[in-house]
């Protein structure tokens, strides 16, 4: 056991998913994604997961699947960036990930030999800024009434000559 296991409970880990259908991974890829450093993190809201499972102590459920292209390498450098992708995941899903919605992890170029400091820095910054556009989007509670959009004038199509 590594200094690290401790530093996550056990609770938040049972929470965690591995996505393993190809259709899993084609809706993801419909879905927002954000390009860091070595990944590219994909994340789709999946209503039926936010609900509570039995057990988990009103923790919703998170789906997370990995993939690296041949583009990465041979199938050693492939398993490599997947394996440090899933580590990352393992660390930083339960912290930084929403419950309720599915990650794909993508491998890029260099995933394999980045040091690990910056692809722990590269999922973090992707996750954060992946529930930050998932928070700007989700619409209004129903308590609290709609603001109108400052209506912006009509462009004028003058043309330049």
């Amino acid at each position: 056991m590594t200094d690290l296991d401790h530093d996550i409970p056990t609770a938040k880990l049972a929470a965690v998913q591995r996505l393993k259908k190809r259709a899993q991974f084609l809706a993801c890829a419909q879905a927002p994604s954000c390009a860091r450093g070595a990944v590219v993190v994909q994340a789709l809201a999946q209503p039926e997961r936010e609900a509570m499972r039995p057990g988990t102590a009103g923790v919703g459920t998170m789906g997370a699947g990995f993939t690296a292209t041949k583009r990465i390498g041979n199938a050693v450098a492939r398993n490599r960036a997947k394996r440090r992708l899933r580590e990352a995941a393992r660390l930083l899903l339960p912290e930084h990930g929403r419950p309720g919605h599915d990650y794909v992890f993508i491998a890029r170029q260099g995933a394999a030999e980045r040091p690990w400091a910056r692809l722990l820095d590269d999922v973090k910054s992707a996750l954060i800024r992946l529930a930050a556009e998932d928070g700007a989007r989700a619409p209004p509670k129903p308590d609290t009434p709609a603001r109108p959009s400052p209506s912006a004038p009509p462009r004028s199509k003058a043309r330049r000559s």
